[in-house]
Formats: structure tokens, sequence, C-alpha cells
């Protein structure tokens, strides 16, 4: 009887670490259903591994489930910022959550190379090394939110991770929200957040 159920256990774990190894050969992609419609992220794991593995270890572990678009920054609500910017934000927003995980390394886009192009996505950060779990869409190229930009003091700029293939529509239609300075009056509810298989073109 024990031999079998070591023989199980056994089995299960190796079941399980094929799985890991076959999924973790997939590109990631993301499904965001919002009540404003729906967007899909591609995430660079190779490229970003610290930044993205964060990300979706928040997809894969439903820590998102009561997440929203909250803030967006256009070019007529930022104007004691010199170096404007264009961005949606969403997460689990400011409020202290159990949900939220230790932050993470600062990863550079000189080191992975993406860079904060229209659509890109990226994470959300004070100092270097307090990202976490509130991440931002770029709406036109934001050269500024790269490694040696000016929008942060430090000049290490913001870690990038993924882009928006589907729904950049419905991010531009997030960022027209009526809202009072950056934050909007009514959040864009995330009913969903998970992996998905993405059909070929």
């Amino acid at each position: 009887m024990r031999d079998r159920m070591f023989f199980f256990l056994v089995l299960i774990a190796c079941l399980s670490h094929v799985s890991w190894r076959c999924r973790a050969g997939k590109i990631p992609y993301i499904l965001v259903e919002t009540d404003a419609g729906d967007i899909v992220i591609e995430v660079y794991a190779k490229r970003s591994p610290v930044t993205a593995v964060n990300f979706l270890r928040y997809v894969d572990e439903g820590r998102y489930k009561e997440a929203k678009f909250y803030r967006v920054v256009r070019v007529d609500n930022q104007p004691r910022n010199e170096i404007k910017i264009e961005v949606v934000q969403g997460g689990i927003g400011f409020v202290e959550s159990e949900l939220r995980l230790p932050p993470i390394v600062h990863e550079t886009t000189e080191q992975t190379g993406i860079l904060h192009l229209d659509g890109v996505v990226s994470m959300a950060r004070a100092e270097p090394g307090t990202a976490s779990s509130e991440f931002f869409i770029c709406i036109n190229d934001q050269p500024e939110l790269d490694y040696g930009g000016r929008r942060n003091p430090d000049g290490q700029g913001f870690a990038a991770f993924g882009r928006v293939v589907h729904g950049m529509d419905v991010v531009r239609k997030i960022q027209t929200e009526e809202a009072d300075g950056q934050m909007l009056r009514t959040p864009v509810r995330i009913s969903s957040i998970r992996r998905v298989i993405r059909a070929s073109k």
C-alpha cells in the first residue's frame, strides 16, 4: 500500500513537471475582460523574466480578482509635470491588500530592450525596486519612460514586460472617461484576467 502511494505521488509530480514545461514553452497571452471591452496582452517572459513572472503570478494566482483601471494620464491633466506622458493604469489600487505580493527588483529597458512604445505594458512604481501589483499601458510612444528618460528624476525608467496585441481601442476609450484629475470617477472593472491560447492569424 505504501509503495502504491509513493508511486502515485511520484506520478503526479512528473505529470505536473511535464505540464509546467509545456506551459513554459508557450508565449503567454493574457485576456483582460473589462466593462469597457476586451484587451489581449502578449507577455515577454523571456526578455523580462523578473517583471513578467511577477505579473503572471498575479494572473495565475487570482490576485487581480478585484482589479480595475482607475487612473488615466492625459496631456491635459498633468499640469505640474513638465514631461507629459499618456497612459492608463490598473491593478489592485492604492489600498492595503493581502493579494499584493512583495516588491520586485527593477528591470530597466536598457536590460530588457523593451521600449515604451504604443500599447506597451509596464509596471508602475515609486522608487526603483518598489513595483509590485500596479501596471500601466502606454498610449502612443513614451520614450521618457525608458531608461534615461526624464519622467522620473532617478532616470531608471519603468519596467516594461509586454504589449497589447488586441484591444487598444478599448484602452483609448478608457483614457477618455471622466476623471477628477487623473483618477477616474467611475473605475473600469476588470471582470476577468487569465491566460489564453491565442488563435493563429
